[in-house]
């Protein structure tokens, strides 16, 4: 399989493809997302580079499906993996498993494997992070542009509803992300 290749690839069509209006699900949460899987699995101790790379794929596309749809994008980005990927080296069983780490980030998370838990964690890393706000404001504005939140503090409420629902799946997220997550929570309330 060639990461890289397939990397370009999905990059190029974010570049192309993706609205203006998706100020939080852009290429930079999808870069963000795909530093932050490769930072845990090194934490978790996923040191196996086939594993690595597998999970590195599954950041770059989980997002991807934004590209044609925003209700049910992760469905959406395992068709983009399954018809890309092959093109790039990756066998079925490895696209399968990249597809079952991007449906697992649907909201609400529910992953099965300990790859899927990472990307899950990556996914919603910014929860417990210091520029927590910044992103969050993102969201906030890419939601608005939808008719899907109608102001400050009815974000704000749903902020703090899934923020004081979420759990980190991995002890490294739990570890270096909780207690942060914790405080940016109670800056909101």
């Amino acid at each position: 399989m060639n990461v890289e290749k397939a990397e370009i690839y999905i990059v190029d069509q974010f570049r192309r493809r993706l609205s203006d209006t998706l100020y939080y699900h852009g290429l930079h949460h999808t870069l963000d997302v795909a530093n932050a899987a490769l930072h845990l699995a090194a934490l978790e101790g996923v040191n196996d580079q086939e594993t690595r790379d597998l999970l590195k794929t599954a950041a770059l596309y989980h997002d991807s499906g934004f590209m044609y749809t925003y209700q049910e994008h992760e469905q959406e980005g395992c068709r983009i993996a399954r018809e890309a990927l092959p093109g790039f080296g990756y066998n079925p069983g490895q696209i399968e498993t990249i597809c079952g780490m991007i449906l697992a980030t649907r909201i609400p998370q529910s992953p099965k494997t300990h790859l899927e838990q990472i990307i899950c964690d990556a996914d919603l890393d910014y929860l417990g992070r210091a520029d927590f706000e910044p992103i969050a404001e993102t969201l906030y504005r890419e939601l608005k542009a939808r008719n899907m939140v109608t102001d400050i503090d009815a974000w704000n409420a749903i902020q703090v509803k899934f923020i004081g629902a979420h759990k980190y799946w991995t002890q490294s997220a739990q570890r270096l992300r909780e207690l942060p997550k914790q405080a940016n929570l109670e800056t909101l309330l």
